[in-house]
C-alpha cells in the first residue's frame, strides 16, 4: 500500500523504507513494551510526514535547492525485528518519487502530534541505481509548530563544504544557522535546538542568601574560564551579572534536547539518581546525624558501611520517600533491610583483598602513578623545590626541605646524584593552594599547602622521602610560608604523625583531582568543543562525524553538575576542602591551561616524567608508570586512527585551509569557547593536516581515555574515604597539647577526627558511587552506536582496525597486570590497574573507556 500524495497522475516509483523511533514515554521508568504498544496507533495516520530531498536535482523556483518530493507517512508497525533495542519501534514507509528528481540526499520530517518522539534513523531499502540509503538522525522531533523551520536529516555520506552537492548546500547552511539560533533571545525552551555560549555565572544564588553569592567565572583576567551552554534564564534580582537558578530539586536545566538523550543512562537513571541524592539521601543522613554521633570512632566503624550498613533505630523519612521517588531507586541508594539497617555500600577495590594495605607508604606512592589522579606527579629538577608565586605578594615560598632530611634514604646516593639521575620526584600542591589557604582555613576546613618528595627505586617503585606542610606567615602572606617537614616513621606517635602528614597530602590531592584534573580539564574544557562543533561543522562534515561520538551527554552532565554538584552550597562544596572557594580556585588554575599540553605526550614531557631520546621517541623515566604506559598505547592508537581518517578527506594542507566550516569552528573554539585563552602559542593554527590530526587526537583523548582514567577509579579508590579523604578538619597536633596526647593514646580515632566526617563521608561516597558506574547502553572507545555512521568504506575499514588494535591493548594490559616484576600494576592493596582497559561491563567495574565525558 502506497500512502503518499500523487499529483496529476504523474508517473513515479514507490521507494520503500523503514523508520526507527522512540516515543517520549518509552524513556520513563515504566514498562517499555506496554508504553510502546499503547502509542503505536497514535503514530500511524497522516500525523508524521516525511519528504525526500534530492541531492542531484535542484528546483529553479526555489533557488536551486534540492527538489522536495511528496509527503509520505508512517505505514505499518514492524513488531518483530531482533536488532531493535528496548523502547524502539520500527515503521514501514513508502515514498512516491519521480525518477527525474534524481537521488535523495536528505529527508524533511514533520511531526503533527502534540508530543515529541526520538527519531533514530530512516532507511531507503533499495533505491534504484543507488541501493541502500541510510539517514542517521538521532534527534528529538517536536511538534512542527515549535519550529520556525523544517527539520531536515541528511544521508550518512560525508562531504567537505566545497564538495557538497549543490542542491544540498542551502539545506546544510540553513541547518547550521538554525543551530546557532542567533535571532533567538530570552529563556530557551526544551524544544529549542540552540548551541550558544555563556559564562559560569549560574553557580551562585544571591537572591536566596548573600552567603551563596559566587564570582562570575569567565570573561575576566581574574577568573578566566571555558564557556558553558547558554540557557537564557534571566539575571538574579540581587546581581544583574548572575543568572537566576532553577529550584534545587529541578534538574530540568536547559541543554539542547539532543544533548540530553542518553537512553537509560543520562536522561533517566542518572537524573533520578542525582535527584534522589538531593531529595532523599541528604535528609536521611541528617536524620542519622541527629540520632548518632557525627564521627567514626574506628576503622571498623567505617567497614560496617560495606559489611552491614548503618544501624538506625528509626528513620521515618524512609516511608515518606516512597511517595517521592521510585521504589527501585530507594532500594538501590539505601539498600534497606526493613528500617533497621541502611546504606550498605559495595566494597571498594582498595579494601577488597587487604583492608589495611592503603596505609602503607608503598600504596600511598603507587597511587600517584596508578590511582585516580596519576596526572600530577612530576620530576624534581631543582632541589630544594622552588615556588613560582610572586614574592612581592607571597614572600619566600621556596621549600624548607634540605638534603639532611632525605639523603639518608637515597640508597647511597647524594641529592645531586639522585637529581642528576632523574631519581627525585614531587607531588606538589603548594603554589596552587597557598593563595587560598588562609581563606579556606577560615571555614571548617583546616589544610596546608603541601609538597611530597619521592625517590625512584631501581624496581620503578616510589619511596616517600619527606612531606612539607606549609601555612602562610601569621603576620601576613607577604612574609612567606611557615613550614614543617616530616619524614617517614613506622611506630609510636611519630608514626601517627607521619600518617596524618600523608592524609593532609591526600586531602589536597583529592580536591585537586575533583576540581582540576577531573572537572576543569575534562568536563569544563570539552564543553566549548561540543558547542562550536554543532554551530559550525555540519552533520555532513567528516570531522563532525569523527568527533560527535566523543561529545555524547557532556553538556547534560555538566548542566546537572552546575545545578546540584558544583553550585554554591552544592554537594562538592559540602564534601571537598575548598568549600565555597572551590570553583574560584579552578578558575585561577585555568590561567595556566594550554590546549597543546593536553596531549598525553606533551603532558608527560612537561611534567618531566618522559623525555625524547636520540631517535625522537618518547621514553618514560618511570618505566612502570601504569597510567602513562597504558595511556601511550591508547594515545598512539587514537592518533593512528585519526591520521588515517583525516587523510581520506584532506589530501593536502590547501584543502584544509579552504574548508570554511573547519576554519570557522577552530576560530570560534579559540576566540569564544575558550575566549579567555586566545594566545596563539596555546593552540594549533589549523593550517596543516598534521595540526588537525593532533587537535582531534587530543580532543578524543581528553573526552575518552583521560576522563576514564580520572573518573572510574573514584569508587575503587575513594569509596573507602580514609584512603582518599576530601577534608581535613584539624591541624597537625603540637607536642604538649590535648590533641597530641589524644594522638598518642588513640591514634586511629585522632586520624578519623581529623579527616572527613561521617556525614560528609557517606554523602561523598554515595555521589561517587553513582558517578563511577557504567550504564548498560555505554558506548566504548572503538565502538559506535550505529554501524552505518558513514558510507565511506575507507573510513569504516580504518575504524575496524582501530577497534581491533584496542582489543589487542586489552590483552596487553591483562599481561602487564599479571607480570609480578611490575610492582606498580597491583601494589600492596592488590588493585590491578584497569582504568585504561578499553571496555567494561555495566556497573562499578573500575575499567572501561567510554567515548565521551558522559558522567
Amino acid at each position: 500500500m502506497i500512502r503518499s500524495n500523487i499529483l496529476g497522475g504523474s508517473k513515479g516509483m514507490a521507494v520503500k523504507g523503514t523508520v526507527v523511533l522512540m516515543r517520549k514515554n518509552t524513556l520513563d521508568f515504566t514498562d517499555f513494551t506496554a508504553s510502546l504498544l499503547d502509542g503505536v496507533q497514535e503514530l500511524l495516520g497522516q500525523r508524521v510526514s516525511l519528504q525526500l530531498v534530492s541531492a542531484t536535482v535542484g528546483d529553479p523556483k526555489h533557488g536551486n535547492r534540492g527538489v522536495v518530493g511528496d509527503p509520505a507517512y508512517l505505514d505499518g508497525f514492524v513488531s518483530k525485528l531482533p536488532s531493535i533495542a528496548a523502547g524502539e519501534s520500527t515503521f514501514d514507509v513508502t515514498f512516491h518519487w519521480q525518477e527525474k528528481n534524481g537521488v535523495p540526499g536528505a529527508v524533511i520530517v514533520k511531526n503533527r502530534h502534540a508530543s515529541q518522539f526520538y527519531l533514530k534513523s530512516i532507511t531507503l531499502k533499495d533505491f534504484p541505481g543507488k541501493g541502500r540509503i541510510h539517514f542517521v538522525c538521532n534527534s528529538w522531533v517536536y511538534s512542527a509548530d515549535k519550529y520556525k523551520y523544517d527539520r531536515v536529516f541528511f544521508a550518512n555520506t560525508a562531504y567537505l563544504p566545497g564538495e557538497t552537492p549543490a542542491p544540498l548546500k542551502p539545506y546544510r547552511e540553513d541547518e547550521l544557522l538554525n543551530l546557532r539560533g542567533e535571532d533567538v533571545t530570552g529563556q530557551l525552551q526544551e524544544w529549542d535546538r540552540i548551541y550558544d555560549y555563556a559564562y559560569y555565572n549560574d553557580l551562585g544564588n544571591p537572591d536566596s542568601d548573600a552567603a551563596l553569592a559566587r564570582p562570575v567565572l569567565g570573561g575576566s583576567s581574574e577568573y578566566p574560564y571555558p564557556r558553558r551552554g547558554r540557557t537564557g534564564r534571566p539575571p538574579t534580582k540581587t546581581d544583574p551579572n548572575s543568572e537566576s537558578r532553577l529550584p534545587l530539586i529541578s534538574l530540568d536545566i536547559y541543554v539542547p534536547r539532543d544533548e540530553r538523550f542518553g537512553h537509560l543512562k543520562m536522561a533517566d537513571f542518572l537524573t533520578y539518581a542525582l535527584k534522589a541524592l538531593v531529595q532523599a539521601v541528604v535528609p536521611v543522613l541528617e536524620a542519622i546525624a541527629d540520632e548518632t554521633p557525627n564521627e567514626f570512632d574506628s576503622f571498623e566503624d567505617i567497614l560496617k558501611l560495606y559489611e552491614g550498613g548503618l544501624p538506625v533505630a528509626k528513620v521515618p523519612l524512609l516511608d515518606e520517600l516512597r511517595d517521592r521517588i521510585p521504589f527501585e531507586m530507594i532500594r538501590e541508594l539505601f539498600r534497606t533491610e526493613g528500617n533497621q539497617r541502611l546504606l550498605k555500600l559495595p566494597i571498594p577495590q582498595i579494601i577488597e583483598v587487604n583492608k589495611y594495605a592503603w596505609r602503607t607508604d608503598e600504596e600511598f606512592a603507587r597511587e600517584m602513578l596508578a590511582g585516580v589522579n596519576p596526572v600530577i606527579i612530576r620530576r624534581l629538577e631543582v632541589f630544594p623545590p622552588v615556588s613560582k608565586l610572586d614574592p612581592s605578594k607571597y614572600g619566600n615560598q621556596n621549600s624548607r626541605i634540605t638534603a639532611a632530611h632525605i639523603e639518608h634514604n637515597l640508597e647511597g646516593l647524594t641529592v645531586d646524584q639522585a637529581l642528576g639521575g632523574n631519581r627525585l620526584f614531587i607531588l606538589d600542591h603548594h603554589d596552587a593552594l597557598m593563595p587560598y589557604v588562609n581563606r579556606i582555613n577560615s571555614t571548617a576546613s583546616k589544610i596546608y599547602a603541601t609538597r611530597t618528595v619521592l625517590f625512584l627505586r631501581d624496581d620503578s617503585t616510589l619511596k616517600p622521602l619527606a612531606i612539607e606542610l606549609s601555612l602562610p606567615h601569621p603576620d601576613g602572606e607577604q612574609h612567606g610560608a611557615v613550614s614543617e617537614v616530616y619524614m617517614p616513621e613506622e611506630a609510636g606517635v611519630e608514626g601517627s604523625i607521619w600518617e596524618l602528614a600523608k592524609a593532609y597530602v591526600v586531602v589536597n590531592d583529592s580536591g585537586v583531582h575533583q576540581l582540576i584534573s577531573h572537572w576543569l580539564n575534562t568536563h569544563a574544557t570539552m564543553e566549548p568543543f561540543v558547542i562550536a562543533t554543532n554551530r559550525h561543522l555540519s552533520v555532513l562534515h567528516p570531522i563532525h562525524k569523527l568527533l560527535t561520538p566523543h561529545y555524547r551527554d557532556t553538556m547534560n552532565i555538566n548542566a546537572l553538575a552546575r545545578q546540584i554538584l558544583i553550585n554554591a552550597g552544592g554537594i562538592l562544596e559540602a564534601t571537598v576542602f575548598p568549600a565555597k572557594y572551590a570553583m574560584e580556585m579552578s578558575a585561577v588554575v585555568y590561567k595556566n591551561w594550554n590546549f597543546v599540553e593536553q596531549a598525553l605526550p606533551a603532558d608527560l614531557i612537561k611534567r618531566g616524567v618522559a623525555v625524547k631520546d636520540s631517535n625522537n621517541e618518547l621514553r618514560l623515566l618511570i618505566k612502570d608508570y601504569p597510567y602513562a604506559v597504558d595511556g601511550l598505547a591508547i594515545w598512539r592508537t587514537i592518533e593512528t586512527w585519526v591520521t588515517e581518517y583525516c587523510a581520506i578527506y584532506y589530501p593536502n594542507d590547501a584543502v584544509l585551509q579552504a574548508d570554511v566550516e573547519l576554519q570557522a569552528w577552530w576560530k570560534e573554539v579559540r576566540e569564544v569557547g575558550h575566549g579567555d585563552k586566545k594566545d596563539e602559542a596555546w593552540w594549533p593554527q589549523m593550517q596543516t593536516v598534521s595540526e588537525l590530526t593532533q587537535a582531534c587526537t587530543t580532543i578524543i583523548w581528553v573526552a575518552s581515555a583521560l576522563h576514564a582514567a580520572l573518573n572510574f577509579g573514584q569508587y575503587p579508590y575513594a569509596g573507602y574515604l580514609p584512603n582518599r579523604p576530601t577534608i581535613s578538619r584539624r591541624f597537625m597536633p603540637a607536642p604538649g597539647t590535648p590533641e597530641y596526647e589524644e594522638l598518642k593514646a588513640h591514634p586511629d580515632k585522632a586520624f578519623l577526627m581529623t579527616i572527613t566526617s561521617q556525614l560528609q563521608t557517606i554523602l561523598g561516597v554515595s555521589l561517587i558511587e553513582i558517578l563511577s558506574m557504567h550504564s548498560s547502553d555505554e558506548v566504548y572507545l572503538g565502538q559506535r552506536d550505529t554501524p552505518e555512521w558513514t558510507t565511506d568504506q575507507r573510513a569504516l575499514v580504518a575504524f575496524n582496525r582501530f577497534g581491533s588494535t584496542l582489543k589487542r591493548i586489552e590483552d596487553e594490559i591483562i599481561g602487564r597486570n599479571g607480570d609480578e616484576s611490575l610492582k606498580n600494576r597491583n601494589g600492596a592493596a592488590q588493585v590491578p590497574y584497569t582504568l585504561l582497559f578499553p571496555t567494561s561491563e555495566r556497573g562499578l567495574t573500575g575499567k572501561g573507556i567510554p567515548n565521551s565525558v558522559s558522567i
